[in-house]
């Protein structure tokens, strides 16, 4: 017998969200499991879904930051039962050379996995009310929902005593943030960092800079941002004040080892490079969509730029780290945070574009039937 709930389907890439019933008409398979949501955060990656020219398939079901409640397997291998509190993550093949040596995000299959299109074994098992298929697992998840399948290896188990509607953007824009510092550049004591667009994942990375006793350099352009970011930890400079690259080196005494760039600006990734000391690295975690003019010398005395996928993390190892740091008061991530229920969804998306919001966070109200 299907089960039918409630969902938020995008059936066009300018359209609005409408929350509709659809219907999943087989359970988990082997490696699955069927999760009640608790909550599923709202990230840029799932409203740039609109400007996918097409390659991500529509009408879908997004939401990728989900977290919830394991309410069936798809048998023992899972590792997972009935009753536990999971957060979601990306999905992966769990087989090629970079799964294998512990770098999902970096899956042969990520793109196919992830952005386009999602798993194609049994995909027309979920669809709208009608019948019409949607497309299949969004991140592995196609979590603004009351339910969702996913793969178990995307499921991180957390302690039932959390608060488990908040934790679900732990599994990516909070993860990319903080991975990124304590992964990819691999930050400790006394370490510089600048960190360009104060949003969830640039707070992400000032939290866990200042929890890893780095000092800290935000750049925004909202001032709100910006003081929240010192509320973090952080010294804060507006994104168009003079000389931006001489401030940051002044206060990073002399230019930051790091640099995060979580805007995609041309502009602030070269003033980024022009504010890093001699062999400092740059990470860039947005998508670029043109090419990337770099300033003549940005790049010279070792200075390197890398592309950061997903913090270079291994969930099932970050997730319990990072609430960890929250439990010791020192990775406050809840504080950027905003509930919505799932039917205004459309209200959370117009919040996040305007910059209102850090992180919307999206509750389901259905039930199933």
């Amino acid at each position: 017998m299907a089960l039918r709930f409630d969902a938020a389907v995008l059936r066009s890439y300018d359209g609005r969200f409408a929350v509709e019933e659809v219907a999943l008409e087989s359970g988990p398979a082997g490696g699955e499991v069927l999760v009640r949501v608790a909550g599923s955060g709202m990230c840029r990656t799932d409203l740039a879904v609109r400007r996918s020219a097409g390659r991500s398939p529509l009408p879908a079901v997004l939401g990728h930051e989900g977290a919830g409640v394991v309410v069936e397997t798809g048998g023992p291998d899972t590792g997972l039962s009935a009753g536990d509190h999971v957060v979601l993550s990306f999905d992966s093949c769990g087989r090629c050379r970079n799964c294998r040596g512990a770098a999902p995000a970096y899956c042969d299959s990520f793109a196919t996995l992830n952005l386009f299109g999602g798993r194609t074994d049994d995909a027309a098992r979920f669809t709208d009310a009608a019948g019409g298929a949607l497309a299949p697992r969004w991140f592995g998840q196609s979590s603004f929902a009351d339910y969702a399948v996913v793969p178990a290896r995307n499921a991180v188990p957390v302690d039932p005593s959390l608060p488990l509607e908040l934790l679900g953007p732990l599994g990516c824009g909070f993860l990319t943030g903080a991975g990124a510092v304590l992964h990819s550049f691999g930050v400790g004591a006394g370490d510089t960092v600048a960190v360009l667009g104060a949003g969830a994942v640039g707070l992400a990375a000032v939290m866990a800079a200042t929890a890893a006793g780095a000092v800290t350099v935000a750049v925004d352009r909202y001032p709100e941002r910006l003081a929240l970011a010192e509320r973090l930890g952080a010294t804060a400079v507006h994104s168009a004040a003079a000389g931006l690259p001489g401030r940051i080196r002044q206060l990073t005494d002399g230019g930051a080892q790091y640099a995060l760039d979580t805007t995609g600006s041309e502009r602030l990734i070269n003033d980024a490079l022009r504010a890093l000391r001699p062999r400092g690295h740059l990470g860039l975690v947005a998508r670029l969509h043109r090419p990337l003019p770099l300033e003549v010398g940005a790049l010279d005395r070792g200075r390197r730029i890398s592309h950061i996928c997903e913090g270079d993390a291994v969930p099932g190892l970050l997730v319990p780290r990072l609430i960890g740091l929250w439990r010791a008061g020192r990775f406050p991530f809840d504080e950027l945070i905003v509930t919505y229920p799932l039917g205004a969804i459309n209200e959370a998306e117009r919040d996040c574009d305007a910059g209102r919001v850090v992180k919307p966070v999206l509750i389901p109200d259905g039930r199933a039937r």
